[in-house]
Order: C-alpha cells, then structure tokens, then sequence
C-alpha cells in the first residue's frame, strides 16, 4: 500500500519553507516516492525527501536506485555515501560524454543499422547506452540517440511499420504453440530473488531480519526453495494441478527444488491411501520432489515454540469453546491475560491428555487481517495420527504449522491461494515473535470449473448417493478420474499454462481443458476403428478370394509413429447411424439411393437389399462394391469406417454430471447440488465393435476412435472383454456422426 503524498508534502516544507519552493520537479518525484515505494522503509524516507528537495536525487531513475538500495539495507543507521554511490547523486554526465557514447554504440551496431534500418530494434541502442552512462538523463540520451540515426539512416520510411507489426509474436506461443507453464510463470511474476525477502511489498522486518536472512543463504546457497503442502485428507482435484504445476514449476525454472510437504495437522480425517495417491499423482503430472516431508516431522520443536511463545506473552491457554470462537467480531478471552507460568502448566496438561476435546485451546495474541482476534495455535484430539500414532492428543492448526514449516525448510517463496491472504500479516508476525527466518507468502487466484464440484464433502455425498462410483470417477474432475477417463498429463499441464497465474479466483468452463486434451491426444494417440452400435453389411460381390489385411498408419501423415493391419473380409460391420432409409436432405451417408464409400478399401458401397427382424428393424444390408477408380463411379466424399472380424468391447460414454454450471449456487440449482445431476451423464454400449489395433493394450492406453472421440483403456478391462472411457469428443463429431 503506497504512503500518502500528503506525508511526504508535509515533511517537505519542512525542509523547504515556502510552499512554492515545491517545483514541478520536486513533487513528481515526492509523488514517485509515494507510489513506488515500500512500507518496510516507510521509516527512511526523510532521507529521500531530503536529496529529493536539494535536487541531489533529480530524476525517477535515481530515486528507484535510492529506493532499492534502503530495501536492501533497511535498518539504520542509513550508509549515506554508501546510499548516494548507489543512487548516483553527486554524479554529472555531460551532454558531450552523451554524444560520444551515442556515438561508440552506433558504430559498433552500423552494419546492421544499415541493412535493417528502422526495423532495429532501437531500445537495444538506448538500453546499452544507459547501461554504460547510468545516471545520464534518460530524455537527452533520447535525443542525441534520433540525431545521429537521422543523420546515419535519413528520415524514417513508414511503409515498414506494416511489416513489423506482421512479425510481431505473442509471447506467450513459440511455432504457434503455448509455451511450458514454467515459462509463463517466469515471465508473469516479479517474484523477489533468494535472500531479498525485505523488498516484498508487506514484508515486516525486525532488529534480526536480516542476519536471519544472511543465515538463510548459508543454509541455501542462495536457491529457490517452494513447497507444495497438501492435507492428506482426500483425493487431488484440477485446483490442485495449477499448484503442483506453479510451486513444481517456478522452482524447476530457477534451478531451485520443491517438497511435497503433507499437512498432516488433522489426524481424524487422514488416510494412508490418501498419502501414498497425491505422491502418485504428483508424479504422474511429471514432478519429482526434492524431498517428501510431513508437518508432523516436526512436531516436537513446533510443541517448544508453542511454550516459547507463551514465555514470551505471544500465547495463552484459553477455555472458551469452539462456538465462541466462529466469527470475527468474538470478544476478547477472558484468560488473555493469566500469568505465563499457569499457562506454560496448563500447556503441558494439555499435552498429557488431562483435558477434554474442546476444554482448552493455545491461542496466539495477533490480530489477522480480516479482523480475527488470537486464532487458535494448538486444539485438543484424541485421534490416531498416521505417522506419530497415539504419541501426541494436541495437534497444532494450519495457522500454527504452516508458516513454522516453511521456515524450517528454508522456503523462500510460499505460494498459496488467495484465500489465505487473511492470515499473512500472522505468517509474518509468528516467524518474527519466534526470531526464525521468515519466508514471503505469495498468494495466487484458485482455479475452478463449471458443471463439477470438488469439495471433498460433496464428492463423498455422491458417492453415498450412488451417484458415482468412488473419487476416480471418471465424470468427476479430481485427478484421479480424469486420469481414469485418459487425460494426459501433459494436457493437463498445458491448460495451467494456457491459463496462468492471475491474483484474481478463475472460473472456466470445461472446453477449454477439453480442447487442451484434444490437442495433446491429437498428436499422440493411435487411430481405430470401432462402431458403437453394429449394423452387418454384405458384400455380396467382395473383390477378393479370402479375407485381406490393409496397413493403416497409426497417425495420418506420420510414418514415424508405426502402423497396424485391420482385416478386411466380405463381411463388415457399420455404424447403424451411418444408413438411414428416410433421409434428411443434407445427410451424406449411406442409403437406399446413394452410394457410400468405405474408408481405406477404395471401395464404393451400394445397397441392393435389406435384411429385417420381427419389429421390420434393419439388422443386414446387402451390398455390392465398385472401386472409386472404376469408370461411370462418381466422386464420393464420404467415406464411414467399419471393422471387420471385430474384437467385442464395452465403451462407456461420459458427459457433464451437472445440468448448471454452478450446481453449488442456490440462486441457481435452488434444491442443492444432488438435485442437479444429469440423467445422461453415462451412457455404456456394451456390445461395441472394434478392430485389430486395440489389441495387446494396457490401462489407460489412449486412441482416436475414428469419427467418435478419444477414449481411453480402463481399469475394468479383463483379458476377455476390452472396457473404454470415452475422453473426449471430436470438435466436429456431431456433424460427422449424428
């Protein structure tokens, strides 16, 4: 937050008596100093004010020098030499050490100026010629700059200007496409570098910071350290991937590491399969972590700070209970003040089961910034802990643990969701009580989607409901089911980079993750054939003595990616959409009047009868065939798959489980989300046909099943019957098929 212009004004006249002695100058720069500077060094800014009223600092260029270097060295006594070397002050360039070094960098760049002219990126210019006169002012280097390319390259021919904004590329695609979400990352956030946490806006400083910090980089050698800290209490959802890929991410591309830190602070909720499955899928979405750690390694010296506290009247025991604790307007405990001694023995009566759930609380004396007064530090629990087993019955909360975590393993930036800005001011306030080295908690906007809940309470709800199935259903959005359902990671990833880092919460709908899918799996995933609902077709004058192999490429176009053979006899079978005896005019397909090719065989397809069940049902065609060369065959440009000598499969059809997009919203769905489940969410066709090219597949194999959609090999496949789920449609499926 920026400190008022007018406390800046007022220390000015001070130092300048008459109001009018505040020039133009003078207060675009007391201005400056207001906006950009930071509240950490609120303190110094006498200093400023003062060279900024004896015209020593002149220009923004150096008061940014002068504000950078009080953030880096923001405890007095202020170094003023030390602060005016880095600010330039006392330093004069003349307008002729200007010309020649405008001069010098001209030259150096001439050949090129001359082939390219205009069409240089001039800023290069200007940047090295302030990079070697540094307190030069910027408007005359300008100048001086246009002068001597005027004179060099002649008057600027503007028909290019059309050119260069052609050339223009987004930054954000390489070869039209988006680039990794490590680099979006690192291009969008100015992020303070390791050991400059005191230049963050809000950071507070004590007496210790910085020798605490100068510790730090010891320990650290100066490295991006983050941390991915997940509550082991249920299964990963989408929201969870922008994270795994935004701490994962950051860290990678600054040479830094990540931990995978499990918050296991609630012992009742917690579950080994919930451990072992976010490790799983931590590395399914590509990321190894430096280390996988627990909140609960450190319970022990956690339990020491929490006496520390108390010994140093930041703490107290309170007996107040857990409804009078909801809210933020609650009042004031009534043991705030009891002396530390009765506290630091109820602590530890606490700590050996002599109190019941809910009788005694630690609280800690601050103020968050949503108005909450003194969170709570440590709750009772008499619960079995995964790791610790029955050692501990106090555990400590997320507003505890969190911060004192993060300084233990030395995190240098603690990224976390917006949500948790509330308690930044106590994140802050409990590292410097305790004088541990304080990280800088940056927060970031939550992801969410339309048409899905994620809440692990919900989740449970449908799964009591039988509305699914359990968490890796595949109509579900955690990672687990989409992981069912055959979403690569990589379009996974590619979507959290489509989408960024914003501070703002993110609400998409599902299209868009859906076409990330589509684009990866486009790529990658090996075509077949298969009909979803058979319909027998004759071939009553079949070309061939016996049954044929054809060679079909994996993927169109791309040799390299292999081939399979499929089989093809007298005897096929199509989709029974694919014939239709009354036709709608635009329909392209196969009829009682008109042809139909049939894809890969340079056959021609043309009914001659039908054959029909008890309800007049068509279940055969006869046909002949003609091949597309013959004379007298005209030009098809429809052309259905089929398969033949067919291998029988299920195929599960998926789509949105929610009829609304916010099934959450009351104002919406009025009856709660169960009452918004959509009946058509699966559909199963048991008796699909498919050819050769699924065969010898494992789980979670992918494919385009050709003019249907991508699917993907399912868990419930056996070695007699293949199970797919459909992954996605194609983007012009329903032109194609319906």
């Amino acid at each position: 937050m920026a400190v008022s212009i007018d406390n800046e004004a007022r220390l000015a006249k001070k130092i300048l008596p008459n109001e009018n002695q505040i020039t133009k100058s003078i207060g675009n720069l007391l201005y400056a100093l207001s906006t950009k500077s930071k509240q950490q060094i609120y303190h110094l800014h006498s200093y400023l004010i003062k060279y900024i009223c004896e015209e020593k600092i002149k220009n923004e260029q150096q008061l940014i020098a002068a504000i950078d270097y009080l953030l880096t060295n923001p405890t007095e006594p202020v170094d003023q030499k030390a602060l005016e070397e880095s600010a330039g002050i006392g330093v004069k360039v003349t307008s002729e050490e200007i010309k020649h070094m405008v001069e010098k960098i001209i030259e150096q760049n001439k050949t090129k100026l001359l082939e390219q002219k205009y069409e240089f990126s001039m800023g290069t210019l200007l940047g090295e010629v302030r990079k070697r006169l540094k307190w030069a002012d910027g408007g005359t280097i300008k100048t001086e700059m246009d002068n001597q390319l005027l004179k060099l390259l002649g008057p600027k021919d503007h028909s290019t200007k059309k050119t260069t904004q052609k050339s223009n590329v987004s930054s954000t695609t390489e070869n039209g496409q988006v680039r990794s979400f490590a680099d979006l990352v690192g291009e969008a956030l100015n992020f303070h570098k390791p050991g400059e946490n005191y230049k963050t806006e809000g950071y507070q400083m004590t007496p210790k910071t910085m020798d605490l910090i100068r510790e730090h980089l010891k320990k650290t050698g100066g490295q991006v350290i983050t941390r991915f800290p997940p509550e082991p209490n249920g299964i990963l959802h989408i929201g969870h991937a922008k994270a795994i890929n935004f701490n994962f991410g950051y860290a990678k591309i600054n040479n830094g590491i990540c931990y995978l830190r499990y918050d296991d602070t609630n012992p009742e909720k917690e579950e080994e399969k919930f451990f072992t499955g976010i490790l799983d899928i931590v590395k399914w979405l590509g990321y190894v972590p430096y280390k996988v750690t627990h909140a609960s390694d450190h319970f022990d010296q956690l339990f020491e700070w929490g006496k520390e506290l108390i010994r140093r009247d930041l703490a107290y025991v309170c007996h107040q209970k857990c409804d009078e604790l909801k809210g933020h307007n609650i009042p004031e405990s009534p043991w705030r003040n009891r002396p530390i001694h009765e506290s630091l023995q109820l602590f530890e009566d606490m700590k050996h089961g002599k109190f019941s759930e809910g009788e005694a609380t630690l609280r800690m004396k601050c103020v968050m910034e949503d108005g909450k007064l003194d969170p709570v530090a440590y709750r009772i629990k008499f619960a079995h802990h995964a790791k610790t087993g029955d050692k501990w019955c106090i555990y400590p909360t997320y507003d505890y643990t969190h911060c004192l975590n993060d300084s233990i393993e030395n995190i240098t930036h603690s990224l976390c969701t917006k949500e948790f800005q509330a308690r930044r001011s106590s994140y802050y306030w409990l590292c410097n009580s305790l004088d541990v080295y304080c990280p800088v908690q940056w927060e970031y906007g939550r992801l969410n989607l339309q048409y899905t809940v994620v809440s692990k309470r919900k989740i449970v709800k449908l799964v009591e409901n039988n509305v699914v199935r359990d968490w890796d259903d595949p109509r579900l959005y955690t990672l687990t089911a989409l992981r069912r359902r055959g979403f690569p990671p990589e379009a996974i990833n590619l979507f959290c980079a489509r989408i960024g880092v914003t501070m703002s919460q993110t609400v998409l709908h599902p299209d868009m993750l859906d076409a990330c899918v589509r684009e990866v799996l486009n790529a990658t995933a090996p075509r077949v054939m298969v009909v979803l609902e058979p319909l027998k077709v004759t071939i009553t004058n079949f070309p061939y003595e016996n049954m044929i192999e054809l060679p079909v490429l994996n993927i169109p176009g791309e040799e390299s990616n292999g081939s399979h053979t499929i089989k093809f006899d007298s005897v096929v079978y199509i989709e029974k959409s694919d014939f239709n005896e009354n036709p709608p005019k635009d329909f392209k397909r196969l009829t009682l009047h008109q042809s139909c090719g049939l894809k890969y065989t340079s056959l021609v397809l043309t009914i001659q009868e039908i054959i029909r069940d008890s309800n007049n049902e068509p279940i055969e065609l006869k046909v002949t065939c003609q091949k597309v060369t013959d004379e007298g065959v005209a030009k098809h440009k429809s052309f259905i798959h089929w398969v033949s000598h067919p291998n029988k499969c299920e195929v599960r059809l998926y789509e949105r489980l929610f009829l609304h997009p916010n099934p959450e919203d009351k104002k919406e769905v009025p009856d709660g989300f169960l009452s918004d489940i959509n009946p058509n969410s699966l559909t199963i066709n048991s008796n699909a046909f498919a050819d050769d090219g699924i065969k010898n597949t494992k789980i979670l194999d992918k494919f385009q099943f050709e003019r249907i959609g991508y699917f993907s090999v399912d868990q419930d496949t056996t070695d007699e019957k293949y199970v797919f789920n459909r992954t996605v449609t194609l983007k012009e499926d329903k032109q194609r098929i319906s």
